[in-house]
Order: structure tokens, then sequence, then C-alpha cells
């Protein structure tokens, strides 16, 4: 099966690119709905954090170290580097009795204008904690010291990550594809779209063991902190802001998205196939609109979808707008 045409981009009445991808919406008992391929496998990158905290919680060591909702939200999160993001993830090393130079994700400058002026205009570089990634690392790191393993979490034999590997296959119902290393350093195990939709599903429809009550509090978190998920004028954040709680979702480098439903007991998974962000982000929102979790004239619809392209001068330029069938 090939990938289907989700999304179109239009210009003077001419079709002038198009998104292809896997899509497939799932419940507990498998596939609702699919676009394309549901057995192409990828790397979920980002999309999947809520999977790669699963053993923080589920071990004990969230508990343990006292960690609150933010710090989980921070734990799932691909944050914009903001001082709201930072400045709890320092002081969640200071309490483990660690410090900057613990982390293994390496530094960038932030996404957030303000911080990033701030680095730039005062010559200082950034650092590690300002990677979008800290949150996931200090999470790693918390899960080491309860471990009482060694500092090198990122290597793919550490205790961390194969308690990763393991909640990851369980949760997907698949053996891990294979695996790369992340923009961050860390292991990224890869699955079908299939079974990250299974497994946003099974975050949907948690249970009362001990790993759906981990589930339950990581989706909760997400959807009570979405600026600390993302941030301001992100699309995780937005979404999450104008669903008001009814779903959370997470978005992935080369343009994967994730959703997770609990009303409904559904879990999406989505790969624009040229790794697009354009694409991801304009589909995650028709299928939000498509399960009836946005209307179809909520700013953050025509902000990623409906409304129109605009060019530098504020002229109408084109259009995005759903490919015929998607969704049906």
């Amino acid at each position: 099966m090939t990938a289907a045409r989700l999304i179109e981009l239009w210009r003077g009445g001419m079709l002038e690119s198009a998104h292809l991808g896997h899509v497939v919406i799932s419940d507990a008992n498998g596939i609702v709905e699919a676009w394309g391929n549901p057995g192409a496998v990828i790397y979920p990158r980002s999309s999947c954090k809520m999977i790669q905290a699963l053993p923080l919680v589920e071990s004990g060591a969230a508990d343990a170290a006292g960690l609150s909702s933010e710090h989980l939200a921070l734990a799932c999160a691909s944050h914009d580097g903001a001082r709201i993001h930072t400045r709890p993830i320092a002081a969640w090393l200071s309490a483990l009795g660690l410090d900057d130079d613990d982390l293994r994700c390496g530094a960038h400058l932030p996404r957030d204008p303000a911080e990033r002026k701030r680095l730039i205009c005062s010559d200082e570089s950034p650092c590690q904690i300002h990677n979008n990634c800290s949150g996931k690392h200090a999470g790693f790191l918390t899960l080491t010291r309860h471990m009482k393993a060694g500092p090198d979490y990122v290597e793919i034999g550490h205790p961390v990550q194969r308690a990763v590997r393991r909640a990851f296959e369980e949760v997907t119902g698949e053996p891990a594809a294979g695996w790369g290393i992340d923009g961050c350093s860390a292991p990224n195990f890869a699955c079908t779209v299939e079974g990250l939709a299974h497994a946003m599903a099974r975050f949907a429809r948690s249970g009362q063991d001990r790993r759906g009550q981990a589930q339950r509090r990581l989706v909760e978190a997400m959807l009570a902190h979405p600026e600390l998920v993302a941030g301001e004028g992100r699309a995780c954040t937005e979404l999450m802001r104008a669903m008001k709680g009814r779903a959370a979702v997470k978005t992935g480098a080369e343009a994967v998205f994730v959703g997770i439903v609990p009303e409904r007991g559904l879990g999406l998974a989505l790969k624009i196939v040229d790794g697009g962000t354009r694409g991801a982000e304009a589909a995650i929102t028709a299928l939000m609109l498509h399960l009836g979790l946005l209307e179809e004239g909520a700013p953050v619809v025509q902000k990623y979808l409906t409304g129109p392209l605009l060019n530098w001068r504020g002229l109408a330029t084109g259009e995005l707008r759903r490919a015929a069938g998607f969704p049906a």
C-alpha cells in the first residue's frame, strides 16, 4: 500500500504541492480508520515521549523524586527553551544533586524568541537545559538515579533504555523494527504507524494497573500544562488549548504527529512522508475536526489548515486543502 494524498497546497487556482502520508486511528480493538499504509515502518521521534516516560512513572522513580504534574509534562515535552521551561528543569536537576553537565542531550539555541534574544545579546552560550528534549532527559536522569545505574543513560544497553524499549514494545504490541539515534542523542525505536496508533489508544483507555495509572498521569499532565509540552505559538500547545482538555497531541521530527482522545478511547498516529511540518500540522488539525474535537471556524483551524497563506505584504497567495477522501 502506498502513501495517501492528505494535504494539498493550491496557488492561483492550480495545485502546486501535495503532502502524502500514512494515518491510523485506532481503538483498543484495532484500526478504526486508516489512510495510506498502516504497516509503514517509521521512527516516532519525539511523538513517543510519553512512552519513553512510562518507566519513570511506573517504576516509582517519579514519586520517589517528588515530581509534580508539571515535571511529567516537561518529561513529555519538545519545549521552546523559554524561562517557563528551563527554570523548572534546572531546579529539577538541582534537587537530584545534578546540573547541566549531567545531561546528554547537547545544547542549541532555544526557539523561544525572548530567551534566544537574551542569549544572543548577552553573548551567552545556550546550555543543554535549553535543548527542547531536556525535560525528557531530566526524566531519564531521575530514573537513572532511582536504578542506581551509570551516567551514560542514552547508551542503547543502559538500564534506562532497556526499560524504555520494553515499554515501547509492550504498548505498540510490536517488537522494535530497529533503532536510530535521535537529535537529542537518545535511542529512538522504530514501529509501524498502526503500532504507534495502538500505543496511543492504550494511553487513551488506560486501566487501573500500574501501567494504566502511569499512562493516565502522563496524559493528564500534558492536558493540564499544554504550554510546557511545546510553547506559545506552537501547534501542540494551541491545539490542546483549543480542544479544552479533550485530547492530547504531540509532534515529532520529520512530520510525525500522535493524538490521544480519552473520551473516545482513540489513539491517532500520522507520518507525512516528505518530513514537512506544515503537512503534519494540517493533517492532525484535519483529524481533530473529523472527530468533532475542533470547530471549522476556530482560529487554530484557520491557522494550521483552512486560512489563506499570506506573503510578507499580507497578501493571500494560496491555501491548504484537505485532499479528496481525507478525512472521509
